[in-house]
């Protein structure tokens, strides 16, 4: 017998394919709009609602309000329709949710700015953590960008964001019997998540394109109702991508290796504009969260230059004045970095589109445009392509100016155009609910309107002392319960003898100092600093006044160290048998950031300075009365204040890491000691460590009206975004005419820069003068054909340092006179200044460009010194 061989086919595959949704009743109709706008996530009232339909389910679902609804039989939901108490909760939380729609107009960007009726700020970055329910984040920069988009929701600044949507997001962190960090990749079913189908008019949904190595890869677009702001998601997992290849583009966040990284923010920055464009959104101003969507800088002039018929060099002179940029990394390994082969591939079709040469195009990314071998650098091209630049904190602005400092010709490192907008975290998100209750009793109502006001949160000083640390106590006691639930959780799943995990039960103690640690396990953030000195530890641990730790974190997959470090930490935990005094949460996620920062009493934070940019966990700890204890670096060198949390030394820099950190645990070791353990244990006949609620109130005090996000909004809109929509209208009059003159300006000054000569200085003063002397500077300037509105005669003048260089100088505009001697295109300035204070002050003169439609001049590396 013999059988026709048959090509095998793929019987599994649908024909077609549909959706069911619940049926909900009349009476609650509005709840898949509740549960489809993630508002939820920050108001405790629809939690709450939410939480009452089936308290198991909730947490089976992971908190997923769409993946509870499908679930729920159709028998509960009759019943929860029924009943007068959902109902009356209900119609509550649905007043509420209109309240905060309908009152957009009354927030702080319209009344400050005016009401815009369409989006003008688009947003992009690599990653978005808004809930725990859509798991497109790994860890800060994501959790960040999604506190920012709820923080311009409530706010209503006109902003959208954008990012790619992950078919397995980050991966699911569980450790092995011998405490090495595995990873697994769980895959997202995106229709049972609050996010929809952006479809057009024929219910069909809208497609983009980016063409990578010659294949065209198509992506359809998902929306993320947050609040007042939509959130728009790239996915390339469709049938139009015939390749697996191709659909697997936006499988895994931070997977695969660098030719898949350089596709992915392909996909981010162009086709995430070209995704906008294709909704009809033609945003005024792009934030770049990070280099990863820095592509977009191009985009944007392309798209100005096939529609206006612009060189690259006007579009990319107007488009730059209007796109923002922060950088998160402060080591230049953090940096995304490509080969020159590598872009060379993706982009060689692309530079001809810009009417740009091989070499122009790589100028754009490269320190030294005449070396081809420098690697392709995101942050060089997004530092090149926006006008307004910043870090997250002031230190990290001081890091971020030294190390892009080359970007900049002969810019001075402390006017290196790049500023600092020092991050925050969502009020509302991180509070837990129990504080929520006390703040709405002693703060009143204003607190949640107005969370920047420090008139406001210095209320908490009339918090009763008992009232606050037994709301605390409660905290911990979940903590402790939660923790216990977890660790029995991986026990079991790791097959850990039945002992052990009923041991697990036990496992800390609810009235115990409790030290939280919860980070990525980069070897920098040194997670097992406190192991330096094991004896020590143990002693701390074993005393009659404890201390207790509970750590959480996920190394990068690729991260041997950071994974050593997680294993070395299981050990120690396993050889001393500290069961009961140490426990590691695998798959640290928001959850677990929940329950930490709202019921440690401590939060540690370790860098190596100054490796952090900023940090926000400790923030989101801060605002629940926790009080933290951190290397004065990223936002605790500007926070840090002895009345409200303690610094480990004081922000030495030292060679030698191994003594360092020997001298930073010791500094460790002493604080406990000395004081953390005697302010909490110490108490009185009402069993209140009165010194510790003392600190727990100055710290709610002085840090929550500061480091939020309502305030970092603000920041960016008032420093960044309002003059940058300013500055785009002004260019965008008349088809861009305003904006082609003003490129016409900048590049006659480029082409005729080279003329330019700083001539002989007079003074009316020789070596020494007296404080209060009136000092006046004479200098001739050769301009040649440059008009001399054009630029700006500068003197410099300062301290000498001990190199004998002029340090942190400052500037005097200096002014035209009737003209020079020295013939044609040569002109004289001339500048008085006082002799302020005494010392040895050096002075020099410069000429820098000056247009009044230019924000920050001294990013176009136009500088002549004498």
């Amino acid at each position: 017998m013999s059988f026709a061989i048959q090509e095998r086919v793929n019987f599994m595959r649908p024909v077609a394919t549909y959706t069911v949704v619940p049926h909900i009743p009349e009476a609650l109709e509005r709840l898949p709009e509740l549960a489809y706008n993630i508002r939820w996530s920050w108001d405790h009232e629809t939690i709450g609602l939410f939480q009452r339909m089936d308290p198991t389910l909730w947490d089976q679902t992971y908190h997923n309000p769409i993946k509870m609804l499908g679930q729920l039989s159709q028998e509960n939901l009759n019943a929860l329709a029924a009943d007068d108490g959902f109902r009356a909760h209900y119609e509550r939380v649905m007043e509420n949710f209109d309240d905060y729609i309908k009152s957009a107009h009354k927030a702080w960007y319209p009344q400050q700015f005016g009401l815009e009726t369409a989006p003008q700020v688009a947003y992009f970055s690599f990653e978005f953590g808004l809930t725990e329910c859509i798991p497109n984040y790994s860890g800060g920069l994501g959790v960040l960008a999604g506190d920012h988009l709820k923080a311009a929701s409530d706010l209503n600044v006109p902003l959208i964001g954008v990012g790619l949507l992950y078919q397995m997001g980050y991966f699911q962190q569980y450790l092995n019997v011998d405490g090495w960090q595995q990873e697994s990749y769980p895959v997202n079913d995106f229709y049972t998540l609050p996010l929809t189908q952006v479809l057009n008019d024929d219910g069909k949904p809208i497609l983009i394109s980016v063409t990578l190595d010659d294949v065209d890869v198509h992506a359809q677009i998902w929306q993320v109702k947050v609040g007042r702001l939509t959130l728009y998601l790239l996915d390339t997992n469709i049938p139009e991508n015939p390749g697996q290849e191709e659909q697997d583009l936006t499988d895994q966040l931070y997977g695969g290796d660098r030719e898949m990284r350089v596709k992915q923010e392909i996909l981010l920055g162009i086709g995430g504009l070209r995704a906008l464009y294709a909704m009809g959104i033609e945003p005024a101003v792009c934030h770049m969260n990070e280099g990863h969507s820095a592509f977009l800088s191009l985009e944007r002039a392309r798209i100005l230059m096939e529609r206006y018929g612009m060189s690259f060099a006007e579009a990319a002179a107007i488009t730059s004045s209007s796109n923002v940029f922060t950088t998160h990394t402060p080591v230049p390994a953090g940096n995304d970095f490509f080969h020159p082969d590598l872009i060379r591939q993706y982009f060689k079709d692309y530079w001809p589109q810009l009417g740009l040469s091989e070499k122009e195009f790589f100028a754009l990314g490269r320190f030294d445009e005449n070396n081809p071998e420098e690697y392709f650098c995101m942050t060089i091209l997004a530092l090149r392509m926006a006008a307004y630049n910043n870090g997250v904190s002031q230190l990290h602005g001081d890091v971020a100016r030294l190390m892009w400092e080359d970007v900049y010709n002969q810019v001075p490192q402390h006017e290196v155009p790049i500023g600092a907008v020092t991050n925050g975290v969502h009020t509302f998100s991180w509070i837990s609910s129990e504080m929520s209750i006390l703040y709405d009793r002693y703060l009143g109502p204003r607190w949640r309107e107005d969370p920047t006001d420090k008139t406001i949160w210095e209320r908490a000083g009339n918090i009763p002392d008992e009232e606050l640390w037994r709301t605390h106590e409660r905290r911990r006691e979940r903590l402790v319960a939660f923790a216990r639930n977890r660790l029995v959780q991986q026990l079991e799943r790791r097959g850990a003898p039945p002992m052990e995990i009923d041991g697990a039960h036990e496992a800390l103690d609810p009235e115990v100092l409790t030290i939280g640690f919860a980070r990525r396990f980069a070897t920098y953030k040194r997670a097992t600093l406190l192991l330096r000195d094991e004896e020590r530890l143990l002693r701390l641990m074993h005393s009659d006044t404890p201390i207790q730790l509970i750590f959480a974190g996920k190394a990068h997959p690729h991260d041997t160290d950071g994974k050593e470090f997680i294993r070395r930490l299981i050990h120690f935990v396993q050889e001393h048998n500290l069961h009961d005094r140490i426990v590691f949460l695998e798959n640290y996620d928001m959850v677990i950031c929940r329950y930490m920062v709202q019921g440690v009493d401590v939060w540690l934070n370790t860098p190596r300075r100054p490796m952090e940019a900023s940090g926000t966990s400790g923030m989101k700890a801060a605002m629940n009365g926790v009080l933290h204890m951190s290397i004065p670096d990223g936002w605790w060198a500007e926070a840090y204040d002895r009345r409200l949390g303690w610094a480990i030394g004081s922000g030495e820099i030292y060679e030698d890491e191994e003594l360092q950190d020997t001298i930073e645990a010791n500094a460790a070791y002493d604080l406990i000691e000395n004081d953390l353990i005697p302010s909490f244990y110490e108490r009185g006949g009402d069993n209140l460590p009165r010194t510790w609620i003392r600190r727990m109130k100055v710290c709610i005090q002085e840090l929550s009206p500061v480091f939020n996000t309502a305030r970092m909004v603000q920041d960016y809109t008032r420093k960044y975004y309002y003059p940058a929509l300013s500055h785009q209208r002004l260019l965008a009059q008349e088809e861009y005419s305003r904006g082609r003159e003003f490129a016409a300006w900048l590049n006659g000054l480029q082409e005729s820069w080279g003329d330019l000569e700083v001539g002989s200085m007079d003074a009316n003063f020789l070596d020494n003068v007296t404080t209060g002397d009136t000092l006046r500077v004479t200098v001739d300037v050769h301009l040649g054909t440059i008009d001399p509105d054009s630029v700006a005669v500068e003197l410099y003048e300062g301290q000498l340092n001990i190199d004998g260089e002029i340090d942190h100088g400052h500037t005097h505009q200096m002014h035209r006179t009737n003209g020079s001697d020295r013939g044609e295109g040569w002109h004289s300035y001339a500048v008085e200044f006082k002799a302020e204070t005494s010392g040895r002050y050096g002075y020099t003169v410069r000429v820098v460009p000056r247009n009044p439609d230019a924000d920050h001049a001294l990013r176009f590396g136009l500088i002549t010194w004498a």
